[in-house]
């Protein structure tokens, strides 16, 4: 029950007390009942006093069996259960003793009460209209009346935010619950409303709490289970959708929507599951097909497309393909440029190809947005420590000539290099890239190496 902590404790207090009440203005009223009937209320009463509410429940229970018409029995166990915080059993008790007693005001504003939080507000004033018509006391009269009016001021309210919805007006519609459900804290419909609000104002996370209580506030309530699941599945959380959709079914096993989104669910949860424990196993490529798997499962769900993808960019960045895991990770990256996952792993594959600066910038921006991930920190000095050593330029190696190589040679060797590196050579844009750098790598080469002016090593 939502708020139920509070109010228990603020229920075991305040009902001792009533109970003394009741029982001075009805002095004698259980004169005449049986002996352990008497005696069942009496210990149940200094039970309750104790805030020992299980073992006063049962003895509130005995004294109704054995004396089914005696309205103090029903009373003092309605008080147990909203001590226990259990209104919906308590309403029936209260309803008993107003029907057995009719005159019995505080049994009656008890139940005007918790009609009122349940949004029955045609009940609740009932009650109160009824109260105020049978001489009560003041405090009585003075409380139906205080309440009379409230649950005037939620009719209206109630009315206002039904006709903003009806015109899509969903943050008046959210003000208007608000106000509301202070009071009427325990209206599963209302609560329902301002989920579907704050889906339409893109609050799923708000609509979640809301429907959790609902699902909790009204029996068998398989709508509110679907459509949290269903919002669950839709921000890419599979394994508490999986959860959700499955106390939907547990509540009713053929429920058509529910049974339809478990298969779907349930089919997607299997596939990542699988794919992950490739992923442990090192076994890069499969995980790879199961993530396109994933990606042809849920064509229409753009969370799943992305968080494949992602996981396919950290495969190919495990797996030593670099050309592979930058394309995928660009991908990632151009939808979610904060993404840190795409971001470490592209970098990693920059390293792989001698792309230096390229790593650094990306180590950078996911320590802009995560800057306490040791493994960043980590990458970024490699990457730096790797760029400096790459700044010490051995011509040599890059044109690959021994030492000692003529100017011919030389020549030679950097038209074989220049014609395979050049950047018209490849389309792909990282590769293109790439090629870019080598070949300005290869044209200094030979540049520094046949200027006559260059000092060689001597032997």
């Amino acid at each position: 029950m939502v708020y139920l902590g509070s109010m228990t404790s603020r229920l075991s207090s305040v009902f001792p007390f009533l109970l003394v009440l009741v029982d001075l203005q009805y002095e004698g009223a259980e004169c005449g009942i049986n002996g352990d009937v008497e005696r069942h209320l009496e210990m149940g009463k200094k039970l309750l006093a104790a805030g020992q509410l299980a073992d006063a429940l049962s003895q509130f229970h005995a004294a109704v069996d054995g004396d089914p018409d005696n309205y103090i029995a029903y009373y003092r166990r309605a008080t147990v259960y909203l001590a226990m915080g259990k209104s919906k059993a308590a309403i029936p008790d209260l309803s008993k003793v107003v029907e057995l007693k009719t005159d019995f005001t505080a049994a009656r504003l008890q139940r005007g009460h918790l009609l009122l939080k349940q949004g029955k507000l045609d009940e609740a004033e009932d009650d109160f209209k009824k109260v105020l018509k049978s001489h009560p006391s003041e405090n009585e009269e003075k409380e139906a009346q205080s309440q009379l009016l409230k649950a005037d001021e939620m009719q209206r309210l109630r009315s206002q935010a039904h006709s903003a919805f009806d015109r899509a007006d969903y943050q008046a519609a959210i003000a208007f619950l608000d106000t509301i459900l202070e009071v009427c804290v325990w209206d599963a419909e209302l609560r329902e409303l301002r989920a579907e609000c704050f889906i339409k104002e893109g609050e799923p996370g708000k609509a979640i709490s809301d429907l959790k209580s609902a699902s909790k506030l009204k029996n068998d309530n398989t709508e509110a289970f679907y459509k949290i699941s269903t919002i669950y599945y839709q921000l890419g959380d599979h394994e508490l959708s999986l959860s959700e959709v499955r106390e939907c079914l547990k509540l009713d096993q053929d429920h058509k929507r529910c049974f339809t989104h478990y298969k779907q669910v349930k089919k997607l949860n299997k596939l990542i599951e699988s794919a992950e424990e490739l992923i442990r196993e090192g076994r890069y490529e499969d995980a790879v097909s199961k993530y396109e798997s994933v990606m042809k499962t849920e064509p229409n769900t753009p969370i799943y497309t992305i968080r494949s993808k992602e996981r396919i960019c950290h495969c190919f960045s495990k797996d030593e393909k670099p050309v592979e895991a930058i394309k995928a990770c660009s991908e990632v990256l151009q939808l979610e440029p904060a993404n840190v996952n795409a971001l470490k792993d592209r970098a990693e594959a920059y390293l792989i190809e001698e792309m230096y600066d390229e790593a650094i910038q990306d180590y950078e921006t996911a320590q802009e947005h995560n800057e306490n991930d040791q493994q960043i920190r980590e990458g970024l000095e490699k990457a730096q420590r790797l760029l400096k050593q790459s700044q010490k330029r051995d011509y040599y190696k890059i044109l690959g000539v021994k030492r000692n190589a003529k100017k011919q040679e030389i020549i030679k060797a950097y038209r074989k290099l220049a014609l395979q590196w050049h950047p018209d050579n490849f389309q792909n844009e990282e590769e293109k890239k790439k090629a870019e750098k080598k070949f300005i790598d290869i044209a200094a080469a030979k540049e520094v190496l046949s200027d006559p002016g260059f000092s060689r090593p001597r032997f």
